[in-house]
């Protein structure tokens, strides 16, 4: 394997393929919260904190105080489930500290090990852009995870053209009654996206007066702070319900100059097995020259390129060959005075800029909630209903910039001695002429901004239906979202105007396009101090331009539904659901018209995405209690679900389910549930438009081949197709690789497919209250996508195009590819589908509550195993499991312990990540063509890189204190113990500083939390 490979393999690693539980399984301070497994004999949440009486269906309870468990349109008058559901209340999220729902929900605790795209993903390209937060369940991503507000779909929001999933910074936090989370398909019940679960939030409707509640988090290191500060209020009469909040949040950017653990990433590489982290770097383990290398974290800067010449070594201090030089006033002597050459290790890679790259971006928002509801007495005892929110959003994360300026052959920008080399080809900055030398300039902080504004506005009417016990819902909802995103870019026809001049007689220069670009700003002549950075603010001014797109998104749904009795079963009423909805969706992103045009330099240039897509559907679920109080029979509940869906975009397609529960005897029994579910493409994937990105040098298969005798069977086919092509034998590749992402309509995509089953058991015997209640249960999950909808890479495609025996440079992927006449490469991929996910593993959850010393013990556990988490894009390879891999943890558990007394209530909490010393090394030795695992390449990795990770445990502590029922005190510490990310070698991996960027980790440290809450 070359080294490019393993860099390729984090394109196709996922983020992580690990799923969530919550450790959060009660409500501690009044035991009300289902536990995770419900006692039918146990009234739920709903019921001991009533609600109004035709609450909507997603506030999870009808008239007469039914129930609606999320992942059912059945009203129920017990709180009874085949599939693994947990409850998180508003108390949870207070007494852990969490400083919105956003934070709750990406939560270990949630996501059990799944990665997340959070606040730490400031500097890098993810769906919905900048600033968005998303949640996927069981590792499949946030696209294969529905998101619900009250029972209703939650419509992307984000910025730029892959607005793809619900952006959950527009969620309300402090009138968040509880969040239901299902891991399990459900899309029979909700449609698409359903895939790997479904997440409701829940909203409290039952508020009367008004609540202020105050929020502040700060990091121990005394930047990064976070505060909230909301006001809720509700009003109740026999006919009218009104509840609403208003809310405002501000979390500072915390920089990575304000963490010490960041401060020094350094490359991590070994000097053999079991040698010390960075003892392979180039410099000693504490030396300065060892922090931010061209390996984790710098770039190259304050440094000049030139055709090879001699030059005295800047570390050496001896004559050698260099293309790399680096300004010496003090060397007046040898074949190039003023200069040191410079290799990969020993340039400048560092400017104390980078340290105010943020770790953890801002953001600031606005949220507004208002819901009412009006019984009118009429058309079957009616109720209509109403829900309007509304947030903005602002964030930001300002970039370092490095700048290359190509000076041109001939220029009178370069003092003559290196006026005439060759460095480089021609490029887009350089008028079509040779480029003589480059200079790579530190520029700096250069801004990158969005502003978000989400509204969602629904309503409806509900009522009884014909039929005795039959109730109707007809519901309209449209979702807005508007995205601004600024930033600040390179402009390659300013760049190219400013190098191209001539001098004036004076000693001055002028753009040689002046007479008809009399704006333009010559760039400056070639110095030590241009080198270093100092550039003349004119032209500064001149080449850095402001940028501005905007993405508009829209979702309409319309939806009729039925419910009610049947007939009479054994074990009560036979339950029918029916219903038929509509939903449309469009998006509109325009990108800067310079992106449109090309004309950013250094950064990925987009065109305009455009595209709309709606879906009719029609659905139904049975619920049938067959048995209840026989003998091995206490109770038997079978419930069958299933959709037809005709979306305009790719055609019909159907879904089922089935699930089950057993309980032979009363605190015993078994759950179960088989179904399918599809994801149909979003609109990103559908109609984006061509993004360019870069890919690097390597990434070429016919660069840097070994000599014949050294290369690989796949090796060989490759030096023969390259040679085909008119390529040397030791072709290297000097040009950067330009991709361009493009969506996928034109070639046809059609809808992800999917299976999920669950089967497991339940445990809740009837103990004395002496010794307190007891609930157990193991699940076993198996999720598999057919069919994903996957963006194959530019890697990809040149490695299958080169790779093929069958090699044509006009056909199979090679149709992708085009290298011009000075071989620079130009790859454009689309989305297709191909790819295939698997996701295995075992859920435990564990309570224990008791009555203990004049108060009440809680204890929660909940642990997954995973044992399988696997990929592959073509049907051709072998799976290739990550499953233990560094992000991608086999072991995640939380646990809780909580103990209320009086008025007082600690919380304990404990996160647990397994840690792994064998698997990442396995995984990239792992040849997904043949199935082998290269136990040579196993040592070589374990010889030169460290890719392991021990355990990671965080704790949390808190206290609160509820006062004659009107004040609320918490206070509490988040990572208790200050623990740091794992640290790994800088390569296979995005990373942070040494630490692998993972959502699972806390880059923050030891964190203090405060919350108070008024009631009026």
């Amino acid at each position: 394997m070359k080294l490019s490979h393993l860099y390729a393999a984090t394109a196709i690693l996922p983020l992580a393929l690990a799923t969530a539980l919550p450790a959060f399984a009660q409500t501690t301070a009044t035991d009300t919260q289902t536990s995770p497994v419900p006692d039918p004999t146990q009234v739920p949440t709903d019921q001991q904190n009533p609600q109004s009486p035709n609450a909507d269906a997603g506030s999870n309870t009808q008239s007469g105080g039914d129930i609606v468990v999320t992942g059912s349109r059945i009203r129920r008058d017990e709180f009874s489930v085949s599939d693994p559901i947990t409850v998180i209340g508003k108390d949870e999220i207070t007494q852990a500290g969490f400083a919105s729902a956003a934070d709750a929900l990406q939560s270990n605790a949630i996501t059990q090990g799944t990665s997340q795209i959070n606040n730490t993903y400031g500097g890098f390209v993810t769906d919905g852009g900048t600033g968005a937060n998303t949640l996927g369940l069981r590792g499949l991503g946030p696209n294969r995870t529905l998101i619900l507000l009250n029972g209703r779909r939650l419509a992307p929001g984000g910025t730029r053209g892959s607005v793809v999933a619900a952006d959950l910074n527009v969620l309300p936090t402090a009138i968040i009654d509880r969040i239901e989370v299902l891991k399990s398909g459900a899309s029979s019940v909700y449609g698409s996206d359903a895939v790997a679960g479904v997440v409701n939030i829940i909203t409290d409707k039952a508020l009367t007066g008004l609540q202020l509640d105050l929020q502040t988090n700060v990091p121990a290191v005394g930047a990064g702070v976070d505060r909230r500060a909301s006001a809720s209020f509700g009003m109740q009469t026999d006919r009218l319900g009104i509840v609403g909040s208003l809310e405002y949040r501000k979390r500072n950017a915390l920089a990575r100059g304000d963490v010490p653990f960041f401060n020094c990433p350094i490359g991590g590489f070994l000097d053999g097995e079991g040698s010390a982290f960075g003892s392979g770097d180039p410099f000693p383990v504490g030396d300065p020259r060892n922090c931010f290398t061209i390996d984790n974290g710098g770039t190259t800067i304050n440094t000049l390129g030139l055709p090879t010449r001699q030059a005295i070594g800047r570390t050496s201090g001896v004559l050698g060959n260099f293309n790399r030089f680096v300004p010496a006033p003090g060397v007046t002597t040898g074949p190039f005075p003023g200069y040191l050459g410079v290799g990969n290790y020993d340039r400048d890679t560092f400017d104390p800029a980078m340290q105010r790259e943020p770790l953890v971006t801002g953001v600031e928002t606005y949220t507004g909630y208002l819901s009412a509801t009006y019984k009118l007495q009429a058309l079957g005892n009616a109720e209509v209903y109403g829900e309007l929110l509304g947030t903005r959003r602002k964030s930001g994360s300002p970039l370092y910039r490095q700048l290359s300026l190509d000076y041109l052959q001939g220029s009178p920008l370069l003092p003559a001695n290196i006026r005439n080399g060759s460095f480089a080809n021609p490029t887009n900055t350089s008028s079509g002429r040779i480029i003589a030398a480059r200079a790579f300039i530190g520029f700096g902080l250069t801004e990158d901004a969005q502003t978000v504004d989400y509204v969602r506005a629904s309503g409806g009417i509900r009522g009884d239906f014909f039929f005795p016990g039959w109730r109707y819902d007809a519901y309209v909802g449209k979702s807005w979202n508007d995205g601004v995103y600024t930033g600040q870019s390179f402009l390659i026809d300013r760049l190219a105007n400013s190098l191209n001049v001539v001098a004036n007689p004076d000693g001055t220069f002028s753009c040689a396009s002046a007479a008809s670009n009399p704006n333009c700003v010559a760039a400056p002549a070639l110095t030590a101090g241009v080198i270093g950075g100092q550039l003349p603010q004119n032209f500064r001014n001149y080449i850095l331009a402001n940028t501005r797109g905007t993405t508009a998104f829209r979702e309409t749904t319309y939806a009729f539904n039925i419910d009610g009795p049947l007939f009479k079963l054994p074990g009560g009423d036979a339950q029918l659901a029916l219903g038929v909805e509509h939903r449309r969706q469009s998006i509109n992103d325009q990108p800067d018209l310079n992106s449109i045009n090309g004309n950013l330099y250094g950064l990925t240039a987009a065109t305009p995405t455009v595209g709309k897509d709606n879906v009719k559907e029609a659905f139904g679920e049975i619920f049938l209690p067959l048995l209840q109080d026989l003998p091995f029979a206490y109770r038997l509940n079978v419930t069958a679900s299933g959709r037809y869906t005709d979306y305009a975009s790719y055609g019909s397609g159907t879904t089922y389910k089935v699930s089950a529960e057993w309980e032979p005897f009363r605190g015993f029994g078994f759950r179960g549930s088989y179904g399918t579910s599809y994801r149909a493409p979003a609109l990103a994937e559908q109609f984006l438009g061509a993004t360019s990105g870069f890919l690097p040098t390597n990434s070429d298969p016919c660069s840097g081949l070994p000599v014949p005798a050294q290369q690989s069977p796949n090796q060989q086919i490759i030096a023969r197709n390259c040679a085909s092509i008119g390529l040397p034998a030791d072709f290297e590749q000097r040009n950067s690789i330009t991709s361009f992402r493009v969506g996928g309509a034109e070639a046809g995509l059609s809808a992800e497919t999917s299976t999920n089953w669950t089967v497991g058991a339940v445990l809740r015997p009837r103990l004395p209250e002496s010794v307190g209640q007891l609930s157990l249960s193991l699940d076993y999950f198996d999720v598999k996508v057919d069919n994903g909808v996957s963006d194959l890479s530019g890697a990809t495609i040149l490695s299958r195009c080169y790779s093929n025996p069958n090699f044509d440079a006009n056909a199979g992927f090679c149709r992708f590819v085009q290298r011009d006449a000075n071989q620079a490469l130009t790859v454009t991929s689309s989305f297709v589908n191909l790819s295939e996910n698997i996701v295995k593993g075992y859920e435990f959850n564990g309570r224990y509550a008791r009555n203990l010393f004049g108060g009440k013990f809680v204890f929660n556990a909940n642990v997954t195993k995973y044992t399988e988490q696997s990929t592959r894009l073509f049907p051709e390879e072998f799976l290739t499991d990550a499953n233990g891999i560094v992000t991608s943890p086999e072991w995640v558990g939380n646990f809780d312990a909580n103990y209320t007394v009086g008025p007082m209530t600690v919380r304990y909490g404990l996160d647990w990540i397994g840690g792994d010393h064998n698997k990442t090394y396995n995984y990239f030795a792992f040849d997904n063509l043949t199935g082998i695992t290269d136990p040579a390449l196993v040592q070589q990795y374990r010889d030169n890189y460290f890719l392991e990770a021990d355990g990671y445990v965080l704790h949390q502590l808190s206290v609160q204190f509820n006062v004659q029922k009107k004040y609320q005190f918490t206070f509490g510490v988040r990572n208790l113990l200050d623990t740091k990310p794992p640290r790994i070698t800088s390569i296979g991996f995005t990373t942070i500083g040494n630490a692998p960027l993972y959502s699972g980790y806390d880059y923050v440290g030891r964190s203090f939390f405060a919350n108070v809450n008024v009631k009026f």
